[in-house]
Formats: C-alpha cells, sequence, structure tokens
C-alpha cells in the first residue's frame, strides 16, 4: 500500500469513526481534588459563564475551591492554518455576552465523548494504572461537523473546519506544592485529507477575577475592573481585579500559561529555538494578544472572522502598545479578553498528530500592593505582590517537565528517575499518603482518630521511605465566613521522629493508641488520637491532618506535606444524643437565647441565619409556635445523616459532605417553612422522640 492510499485510509476511518460519536450529549465536570475548581466541558470550553449570577451552582476557576473567587467567564482552544492557500480557523471559545451555545457563531467544536475520570489515588473509585494525576479527566472533541449533529442547523460561521479531532486530558492533583494549577494535554489530529500549513495553536481566554459571593455588579460593570500582564520567563499571561466592591475580598491572579508542544519528535520551546533552528524550521513564537470586548478600535479590536483571528494568532500585540498607553498592563481597567498563541508548525500532514499543552494557574496576592490613584482601592500589579504567581509558575512548569530539566524534549538516562528507559513529564515528589482520619464531635470537644498508613510510604523519586511525622490543623470560630476556611487552619500540634535532628524530635508516644481502635460500622484500624478541648458548640472547626517526610538534601526536595484537602473535615462541636426514656434524661434546650438579630456565627443575609436545638434525641420532631399556638416552622432530626444541611448558612459555609455532628444538635435558619422572618417575641417549642414517644417542651426568645 503506498502512502497516499493509507493517508485516504486513516482519513476515512477517522471519519466513520466521527460519525459513530455524532450524537453524545454535552458534559460538564469540574475539578474537585485541589484547591482549584475548574469546570471542564466535552463541547470544547473551559469555565461556567452563568458563575457570576448563579452562584449556587459549579465553579468556574474557583480559587480556593469554595471561595467565591472565581478567575474565569470562558475559555477554549484556537487552531489556525493554511489550507490550500486559504486561511482557516476552528475556535472552541470566543467572546460571546451569554458565553456557550449550541451552534454559536465562535463555538464551532463538537464532543464525541464523555468525560471520563482517572485517578493516581488508590482509594478513589476512579483508580486507575494509566493516570497521570490524581484527577484526570479524559474526552474526545472535534471541528469537523459544519450542523448540529442530529440536526440541519448549521454551526455558525463554520463552514471550512479544519477537520481537527482533539483527545484532551486534564491533569490536577491535591498535593500542597501542586493544588493550584490544572494542566490541559491537547492532542490534535489532522483528520482531514487536506494537509496544514503555516499551523498555530491558541488559547482563548476571558479571565475575570471577582469575588461572586460579594460583588453586586452586574453586566458591564462584572467586566470592567480587570487588569493582565504577562510573564514571558514562564511563558504566561495573567488578570487580576484593579478595584471594585469586593477587591478587599479577591486579591488574587488567574492565568494561563503555556507549557509546550511536541511535534515530530521535536520539543517546541520558544525560549529553546536551537531544536528548531538546526533543522532551518522557523524558530519558535508566543504570542500575547489582548482586546476589549465587541471593540473595533485597533490594535485592541476584537477578531470577527477567520483572517482577523489568525491574525492574532500569528502576531502578537507589540510590547510598546501591552505596557503604554491604553494597553492591558498600564492602562485604565477594563474588560481584556486574551490570547495565548504558539506557533509556527510549518505543515500538519493528513492522519499526522501532535501535542499543545497549557495549564490554568491561580495565586493569591502578595503584600505589598501598589495602590494608584483612580479611586482608593486601585491596584496595580508588582513583582513583590506576583511573588506566590510566580513560584506558581514555576511548579507548574517543573511538574509539566518531569524528567525534562534542559527543558528540550530529548532523553537522558542520568535524569532518568524511574530507570525506565523514557522521558516522563508530570514526574512529581510526592509527600506519605495522607493518613486516614475519622474525627468525633462532642460537648466542647473534639476527638481526631488517624491511622499510620502513611509511615509505609515510598517516594517514587528518592524510592525509600521517608516519613518523617504528623501535623493537625484547625480553624478558629468565625473563620469560615471569611469564605476560605481552609487558608485560615493553624497549625496547633506536630509529632515527628526522635532523635533525627528533624522538626521537634518528639516522637509519637503522646498520640499513641495502646491498641488500634476500631469503630462499629468502619473496619479501618486506627492507631492514633488527639483530642481538642475547650471548644465552642455550635461553631464549624475545620480540622485537617497530614504526614510529612524527610526531604532529601542532595536531591533538592525540600520535606513535603500530604493533601490539606484530601482529608480536610468541618466539625460541629455540641451535645451527644439524648434518651428521653431514661433517668438521666438531659432537658432540650435552644442557643443563644435570646436570639437577638444575630448571632455572631451568622451571614450578612437574612437567610444565612442559625440557631441550635440541642440535647435532642436520635430521632426526633422539632415543631416551633407562635406564643399564640400557630405552628411556624417544623424540622426531622436524625442523628446518623444529619450534617447540618438545610439551610443558607450551610449552604454559603458549610460543606455537608465534609461536616461531623455530634448527633444531639440541629440547626436552624429562623425562617418560617414559607421562608419569612420572624417577628420580635417568645417562641414555644416541642421536641418528640419519634422512638420512645416521649415529648419535652421549652421557649426561646427573638429580639429584632
Amino acid at each position: 500500500m503506498n502512502s497516499i492510499h493509507k493517508i485516504r485510509l486513516i482519513v476515512c476511518l477517522c471519519l466513520i469513526q466521527i460519525s459513530v460519536w455524532a450524537q453524545v450529549p454535552s458534559q460538564s465536570r469540574f475539578t474537585t481534588t485541589g484547591r482549584m475548581g475548574l469546570s471542564v466541558n466535552n463541547f470544547g470550553t473551559f469555565g461556567r459563564p452563568t458563575v457570576r449570577s448563579n452562584t449556587q451552582g459549579p465553579p468556574s476557576m474557583a480559587f480556593p475551591r469554595g471561595s467565591g473567587i472565581e478567575h474565569l467567564f470562558e475559555a477554549g482552544i484556537w487552531i489556525g492554518a493554511v489550507v490550500d492557500g486559504q486561511v482557516r480557523v476552528s475556535t472552541s471559545s470566543v467572546d460571546a455576552s451569554a458565553g456557550y451555545s449550541t451552534g454559536g457563531n465562535g463555538f464551532e467544536f463538537t464532543q464525541l465523548s464523555a468525560i471520563k475520570e482517572r485517578s493516581k489515588l488508590p482509594n478513589s473509585s476512579n483508580f486507575s494504572f494509566s493516570a497521570v494525576s490524581h484527577q484526570d479527566f479524559i474526552m474526545t472533541q472535534t471541528d469537523s461537523f459544519v450542523v448540529i449533529p442530529g440536526t440541519s442547523i448549521p454551526i455558525n460561521g463554520h463552514q471550512n473546519p479544519l477537520g481537527a479531532v482533539i483527545e484532551l486530558e486534564t491533569y490536577a492533583w491535591n498535593f500542597p506544592f501542586a493544588d493550584f494549577f490544572v494542566i490541559c494535554n491537547y492532542t490534535i489530529k489532522n483528520a482531514s485529507d487536506k494537509r496544514w500549513d503555516s499551523v498555530y495553536l491558541g488559547s482563548f481566554s476571558d479571565l475575570v477575577v471577582r469575588n461572586v459571593n460579594v460583588t453586586r455588579d452586574a453586566g458591564t460593570a462584572f467586566f470592567n475592573k480587570g487588569r493582565n500582564g504577562v510573564d514571558p520567563k514562564y511563558m504566561s499571561l495573567f488578570a487580576y481585579q484593579s478595584y471594585g466592591d469586593d477587591i478587599d475580598f479577591t486579591r488574587s491572579y488567574g492565568a494561563i500559561q503555556f507549557l509546550g508542544m511536541d511535534w515530530r519528535g521535536m520539543f517546541f520551546n520558544p525560549n529553546k529555538p536551537d531544536t528548531f533552528l538546526q533543522r532551518g524550521l522557523p524558530a519558535p513564537r508566543l504570542n500575547y494578544n489582548f482586546w476589549n470586548f465587541n471593540s473595533i478600535a485597533e490594535p485592541w479590536n476584537t477578531p470577527g472572522n477567520d483572517q482577523e483571528r489568525y491574525l492574532k494568532l500569528s502576531k502578537g500585540i507589540d510590547s510598546s502598545l501591552l505596557y503604554g498607553g491604553d494597553g492591558p498592563i498600564n492602562g485604565i481597567p477594563a474588560n481584556w479578553l486574551q490570547l495565548l498563541s504558539a506557533g509556527p508548525l510549518v505543515s500538519i500532514e493528513p492522519g499526522e498528530s501532535f501535542s499543545f499543552v497549557l495549564a490554568f494557574v491561580a495565586a493569591k496576592q502578595k503584600e505589598p500592593l501598589s495602590y494608584l490613584p483612580i479611586g482608593s482601592n486601585n491596584i496595580h500589579s508588582s513583582e513583590e505582590s506576583r511573588k506566590e504567581l510566580t513560584d506558581n509558575f514555576k511548579r507548574t512548569r517543573a511538574t509539566f517537565l518531569g524528567e525534562d530539566v534542559n527543558e528540550d524534549g530529548t532523553y537522558r538516562p542520568e535524569l532518568d528517575l524511574n530507570g525506565n528507559g523514557k522521558l516522563d513529564r508530570y514526574i512529581l515528589p510526592e509527600p506519605p499518603e495522607s493518613p486516614i482520619t475519622k474525627v468525633i464531635a462532642d460537648e466542647g470537644k473534639i476527638e481526631v482518630y488517624w491511622t499510620n498508613k502513611s509511615e509505609y510510604s515510598v517516594d517514587p523519586i528518592t524510592r525509600i521511605r521517608d516519613f518523617e511525622g504528623y501535623r493537625i490543623y484547625r480553624s478558629n470560630p468565625g473563620d469560615d465566613l471569611g469564605l476560605n476556611l481552609l487558608a485560615e487552619a493553624n497549625l496547633i500540634a506536630q509529632w515527628d521522629s526522635a532523635g533525627n535532628g528533624i522538626g521537634f524530635n518528639n516522637g509519637f508516644e503522646l498520640i499513641k493508641l495502646a491498641e488500634p481502635k476500631v469503630f462499629d460500622g468502619d473496619t479501618t484500624k486506627y492507631h492514633y488520637k488527639y483530642v481538642m478541648n475547650n471548644l465552642s458548640n455550635g461553631w464549624q472547626y475545620l480540622v485537617v491532618v497530614t504526614a510529612f517526610d524527610k526531604g532529601d538534601k542532595v536531591l533538592g526536595i525540600p520535606s513535603l506535606e500530604s493533601s490539606f484537602t484530601e482529608n480536610e473535615m468541618r466539625v460541629f462541636p455540641g451535645t451527644k444524643p439524648n434518651d428521653f426514656n431514661s433517668s438521666s434524661a438531659k432537658k432540650v434546650g435552644v442557643y443563644p437565647n435570646p436570639y437577638k438579630t444575630s448571632a455572631a456565627w451568622d451571614g450578612n443575609t437574612p437567610r444565612t441565619k442559625k440557631l441550635y436545638f440541642f440535647n435532642l434525641p436520635s430521632r426526633c420532631e422539632v415543631m416551633i409556635y407562635t406564643s399564640s399556638g400557630d405552628l411556624v416552622a417544623s424540622l426531622r432530626h436524625d442523628s446518623e445523616v444529619y450534617k447540618g444541611e438545610g439551610i443558607g448558612w450551610s449552604n454559603n459555609f458549610g460543606n455537608p459532605e465534609k461536616t461531623t455532628m455530634s448527633g444531639g444538635e440541629h440547626a436552624w435558619d429562623v425562617l418560617t417553612d414559607f421562608k419569612t422572618q420572624l417577628t420580635t417575641g417568645v417562641y414555644m417549642f416541642t421536641v418528640k422522640d419519634t422512638q420512645s414517644g416521649e415529648i419535652q417542651t421549652g421557649s426561646f426568645a427573638v429580639i429584632k
């Protein structure tokens, strides 16, 4: 079979496969393993544009996850090439006011598969030996359709597809030193029968940094407060909020980082062009482009057709314009769109594949911040405020490079960390496994138990057991109202191996149980116990147990600590279940009593209030009445399943999936069953033990 026949066969097989995949439904997932929550969609986009108006759904690009600090409206890939002398550009996302719409102009990719999930974590239900990270998402997409599959409706403006089939894999980790980025690895195949010439790849994004839980801005006002910047050393662009009503609750960077391309056995690295130049190929380039939403003013104009988009892909904004005048870096804050593009690749033959890898990265702004005279709180990015962002760029790139420390894509035996005879990327030193942890909430205290499995972890690079010790972190009462509870957790105790000059050398005798503890319905054996006393009932405490290792001075690996997010636990101390039928039964009650407008733990809206009923039976019914006997609200309590959910406070500040309650308490949002507010007055309540039928009564006051 000659080469022409082989190409035709490959193309036919690709087209047959595309027709089989045509009726796959759209699907969205978001990363949950690290601190970044990034929405990934199988139709080619990233982000959830409606997050600005619907904060209760999945994140768009939240960091830290659950904080409400979002960094992205929408993003997607652009592919540009010349085919038979004609410019063609296929885009998965463009700057549309409502974001993605099926068949919309510029949304030219169609899903060919559902999103599959894999994980390297042995305890994950998605564990796979082929996984790259702690949470891989895998999907396939194409630009080959010119009509919406299953209909005769054309995809707006998409008459000349390139015929690309993309396999996209995203990677996320839970390590504290690698939980602030998500890497996106595109494998792009020319599934057409035409050669692509002068090929450019781009990452389009609408990075918008705002705290959606706090801001009251809508429409244009939500988007026009951003500044942008570039970091050529780490081949990235970033955005941050310069001013606005929520600026004190944001102070964060969102970024896109180019990591590299592999093409015909060569590694595309704009910072090291020799691999290409020595073969007489054009030098690899990285282009930075910015424009204003719906602008027609050069050079900040929105590209509206293939020719204009290809021009943006192939030529970046001049640096003097980026930094001067009304540019995105030193100019007036505006609704900036971004395009980070790489190329050119001389050609892609029919049936040929190559990779394009980028990352979404986030970081907090560091002090000191630079303030500008445009408004009292106008922030300008500085080298000092970007320190964490720069460190995160460095860590993201190191994760991608793996054994390729020379950044040229060449295998070197002396750098082969795992001895498998090939160049491996995504090689991270690993901390010990996270200890399996259990918490017991009690009145005024929390008991913490954990396993010893971390002590048997083997680092994949040093290949030794390098466990050193354990740490416990805990937040303080009220930290949850800052919407970033994980960042507020303080180190309260540490135990590490004695006699080695590392850490406290205090050993483990004070926390090690004489015999492993086993709980009913749980076959895990817990080897350690620590008790936190003098805590306040009803408050949320975040508790995290981590394990850390010795590090390796010879290899330059610092001491590494296990994940903060994998076993974070939210615990509410309180009374244990009360047996009404016992001679030692306790009196039920309410706190705070009287309830004065709001308790210290309350949120700032009428629907984020709470008070507690305590000394409740394991299963009971609570009925609340006015002083004249009218029913106000009813609650059903089951200590085995109740996690504090069902009230607005929990939606905003809690996480029922990771919550442990004491069993004898139940929170109420101080609203009627019709979700109206109570007036000032005295209220009566009854508590009926549904197992024994016994009833207790009580009262409380509401003061406004």
